[in-house]
């Protein structure tokens, strides 16, 4: 399309990781055409993430109201689109973008395809093994005769949140490394004894330790269980900071230590540096997309216990959601990781 649409819609409901990928896509398009006014579908978490993104019309789908919710959907939006992008093949999104009436509907290529995502596109975004899940997302501009090729997120982090965060603990030199220890897919999930290990040979080294993350009984389960594993003291923000607040809480950290989750990407897309624990994910597809050096990364390893055989013969984007996966990632991997960093990074 060498001339901008004049309407375009973008579906990806979740997860938060997912649609901070989405973000430098709609940079990309804003550049190309800075007078369209671009519409997202999305679910309510991501929305109170995102709310804000300039030049983006948020519409909320929640998954709990079923068919009747997007029927209640199709009522908001415009009468049709030029072009859909439909970024997720999960069934209930499939459904949905049925009720987006769209001339032009983009999905994903056939290997990604599952769900009858076929049924509900008419073009499809090239077939691309072996890269990033955001490179993937951005690739949606290419039938469009875009490209990008410049990745910037630039979240809409009100003045509050950076103000919130700046008063949590003194700015006072001390480097900071925040734990965010779960993921919402609990395979992936470190263990408690292992972040307090960590946690315990950071504040030997002089740094401050810092906990967060959400208001689920597992996230708080995690962290008093991390606490009380510490012989160290840590600044516990758990269930303190609202999704605007958490791009600016990452932002204050000197490297954040997560699983494979939201706060990873965020961290990412704020510019902080990311010690990931992989072993249930590859982080060349879904790591922290800017910088995978403080990664630890037991994924092969994984493959070869759980699936006998090497990552590099298993399809492009399999997970290894198996108990006990994560004990693939010992502390000392963890400390290492965290080493590299200082050692790039002298004070």
């Amino acid at each position: 399309m060498s001339n901008a649409p004049e309407s375009l819609c973008l579906l990806r409901l979740s997860a938060l990781g997912d649609v901070t990928h989405v973000v430098p896509l709609v940079r990309t398009l804003q550049r190309a055409w800075p007078q369209l006014t671009l519409d997202w579908i999305i679910d309510g978490g991501g929305h109170k993430l995102l709310e804000g993104l300039p030049g983006v019309r948020f519409h909320t789908y929640d998954k709990k109201t079923g068919v009747a919710g997007m029927r209640a959907l199709r009522q908001r939006l415009p009468t049709r689109f030029d072009v859909l992008l439909q970024m997720q093949v999960a069934l209930r999104a499939n459904v949905l973008s049925a009720f987006v009436p769209a001339r032009r509907r983009i999905g994903y290529d056939r290997s990604r395809s599952k769900d009858l995502h076929g049924l509900f596109i008419n073009a499809r975004i090239a077939d691309r093994p072996g890269i990033h899940v955001l490179d993937a997302i951005g690739s949606f501009c290419e039938p469009l005769g875009l490209k990008q090729d410049t990745v910037t997120w630039d979240l809409p982090v009100p003045q509050a949140a950076f103000d919130w965060a700046a008063a949590q603990w003194p700015d006072d030199g001390q480097p900071v490394l925040m734990i965010s220890p779960c993921s919402s897919h609990v395979r992936r999930n470190w263990y408690p004894d292992r972040y307090a290990a960590l946690a315990d040979h950071a504040t030997a080294q002089g740094w401050r330790v810092v906990l967060c993350g959400g208001r689920s009984a597992l996230e708080r389960e995690t962290a008093d269980a991390i606490a009380a594993q510490m012989r160290a003291p840590v600044l516990d923000l758990v269930g303190k900071d609202t999704l605007k607040q958490l791009p600016a809480l990452l932002a204050r950290a000197d490297l954040v230590v997560t699983p494979d989750s939201g706060p990873m990407h965020i961290a990412n897309a704020m510019g902080t540096k990311v010690l990931g624990l992989h072993a249930a994910s590859n982080p060349r597809r879904s790591g922290p997309y800017s910088d995978v050096r403080y990664c630890v990364d037991r994924y092969d390893d994984a493959a070869r216990k759980f699936l006998s055989k090497p990552a590099d013969a298993l399809k492009w984007g399999t997970k290894i959601e198996f108990d006990d996966v994560m004990q693939l990632v010992t502390t000392d991997d963890a400390i290492a990781a965290f080493e590299r960093y200082r050692s790039d990074h002298p004070r």
